[in-house]
C-alpha cells in the first residue's frame, strides 16, 4: 500500500474529495490535473532516493501523462494517431486484425512484442453464486463446465491466443499438478469428509472439446449430470422434480463488450435445457448488486500474490461468504477451504505456503465453484519507436516506466510531434 504522510491530513477532512495532491515520497509528484481526461506527473529534481543502489538507472522520464479514454476502440485510433506513446493490448481481436495496414505499423515506427509475463495470472472466471438454491449443487456447477467450449472459443474469438485456465493460482509455482503429494495428503487428509472425492485421485482439467463447435459429448455429460441432481428433460428444459420453474441463470455485467463471448455459452446451454440470459447494467449498479451478492454468475479476475496470506479469508472463507462487499463472490462456505486457508495465513516457511496453496487449489478447482476462463502469460505490447530499454526486463513487471528512457535518435527518427 502507498504510504501518506499523517501530518498532510492534518486539518484536512480524510473522507472528503479533494483535487489537491497529497504529500508523498515517491520518485514523481503529481503536477497538473485535468479532470477526467488526463493526469500528468512531474520527476522530482532532488528526489531523496535517487542516489539508493537499487534505484540506479531508473526513473528516466522528466514527465510522465496519463490519458484517459471512455472507450478501448477509441483509444486504439488515438495510439494509431500519434496521441500516446505505448499501448498494452488486452483484447486478442484487436492485437490480431487491428493493426494490419496500419501506415506507421508497415513504416516500422509502431513496434509490437509479446514478453514474457512471470507473474501469477491468478483466475479469471465466470463466478458461481452458491447462496442461490440452484447453484447450490455442486453437479449442477459441473455440468455448467461441460457446457463451456473453451477450445472453440479460444480459437474462433480469441485467434488462439490465451491458455485455459485451471488454477485459483495459475502461470505460478503455487498451482497445483499431478496428484497430492504427501505434504498435501497430510492437509487434506483430516477433511475429507468435507472435500470431493476426485481431490485424493485425479489432477483437475477443466472439461475440454475438440474446438469443433459441436462439443456434443460434453453436453451429453452435462445433461446426464443435471439428471443426477434431480432435473427432468422436459420440452427442452430442464426442470427440478417437482417443480413447474426451468432451471436458468441471470449473467450479470456491466460492460458490452462480454456479450461477444457469451452469447455462444448460451446457446449451449440452451441446449441441455438451461435457460440462461445478459442482464447488462451501468457500473454503479453492477458496484451495488455485486458487493450485496445479487446476481447468479459474474466475471471477475484475482490477481494472486506471490507468497499468499490474509487475502485468501477474503476470497474463500465461510465468514467472508456472509459480510457484504466481500470478494467471496462464490458464496463459499467449506469448512476445509477454511482450514487450508488458515494453514496459509500461518505458514512458517515458503515450503509450508506452497504445500498448503496447491492443497487449497484443489479444494476449491473440484468444488466447481467457478468456471475458468483463460490468461495469457504475456504481455502484448504495441509502442512508438523512440525508446531505449535494457537488455533483459524484471521477471514480475514490464518494467516500461521504471527501466525505460527516451532515445534521442529514435525520437527524432520516429517524427511525433505533440
Amino acid at each position: 500500500m502507498p504510504i501518506l504522510a499523517k501530518k498532510w491530513f492534518q486539518g484536512r477532512e480524510f473522507a472528503r474529495a479533494t483535487s489537491e495532491p497529497p504529500l508523498a515520497s515517491g520518485p514523481y509528484r503529481i503536477d497538473r490535473v485535468d479532470a477526467g481526461r488526463s493526469l500528468t506527473f512531474r520527476r522530482v529534481a532532488d528526489w531523496w532516493a535517487a542516489d539508493l543502489p537499487v534505484n540506479r538507472g531508473l526513473y528516466n522520464f522528466d514527465s510522465v501523462r496519463d490519458d484517459y479514454y471512455r472507450d478501448r476502440d477509441i483509444a486504439a485510433e488515438a495510439f494509431f494517431a500519434g496521441e500516446y506513446d505505448f499501448r498494452l493490448e488486452i483484447t486478442a481481436r484487436v492485437w490480431a486484425t487491428s493493426y494490419d495496414g496500419k501506415p506507421a505499423v508497415q513504416q516500422g515506427r509502431i513496434k509490437r512484442e509479446v514478453l514474457p509475463d512471470e507473474t501469477p495470472s491468478g483466475v479469471q472466471a465466470f463466478f458461481l453464486n452458491t447462496r442461490r438454491p440452484h447453484l447450490a449443487d455442486p453437479l449442477v456447477r459441473e455440468a455448467l463446465n461441460y457446457a463451456f467450449d473453451y477450445e472453440w472459443m479460444n480459437k474462433t474469438l480469441f485467434y488462439s491466443l490465451y491458455k485455459r485456465t485451471r488454477s485459483m493460482f495459475e502461470n505460478s509455482h503455487l498451482a497445483a499438478s499431478g496428484l497430492p503429494g504427501a505434504a498435501e495428503l497430510a492437509l487434506l487428509e483430516p477433511h475429507r469428509a468435507a472435500l470431493p472425492p476426485r481431490v485424493f485421485t485425479q489432477e483437475y482439467q477443466p472439461p475440454q472439446s475438440d474446438g469443433s463447435g459441436a462439443n456434443r459429448d460434453n453436453l451429453r455429460k452435462a445433461q446426464a449430470l443435471l439428471r443426477q441432481a434431480g432435473y427432468d428433460i422436459r420440452d427442452g428444459k430442464a426442470y427440478l422434480k417437482g417443480s413447474n420453474e426451468p432451471l436458468s441463470i441471470e449473467f450479470l455485467l456491466f460492460e458490452p463488450s462480454f456479450q461477444r463471448i457469451l452469447n455462444p455459452y448460451i446457446a449451449s446451454l440452451q441446449r441441455i435445457g438451461v435457460q440462461a440470459t445478459i442482464r447488462s447494467v451501468d457500473v454503479s449498479a453492477y458496484e451495488n448488486r455485486m458487493r450485496a451478492f445479487d446476481y447468479d454468475v459474474i466475471m471477475r479476475r484475482f490477481a494472486q500474490p506471490l507468497t499468499p496470506g490474509v487475502e485468501q479469508r477474503n476470497y474463500w472463507g465461510s465468514r467472508a461468504a456472509d459480510i457484504t462487499g466481500s470478494f467471496n463472490f462464490s458464496g463459499i462456505r467449506n469448512p476445509a477451504v477454511d482450514a487450508l486457508v488458515e494453514r496459509i495465513v500461518g505458514a512458517r516457511s515458503r515450503e509450508e505456503s506452497v504445500t498448503a496453496a496447491r492443497a487449497l487449489d484443489r479444494a476449491l478447482m473440484w468444488g466447481y465453484y467457478v468456471i475458468p476462463n483463460w490468461y495469457s502469460g504475456t504481455y502484448k505490447l504495441a509502442y512508438w519507436d523512440r525508446f531505449g530499454r535494457p537488455a533483459k526486463k524484471p521477471a514480475y513487471d514490464l518494467g516500461l516506466l521504471e527501466t525505460w528512457w527516451i532515445d534521442p535518435a529514435k525520437d527524432r527518427a520516429v517524427g511525433l510531434r505533440r
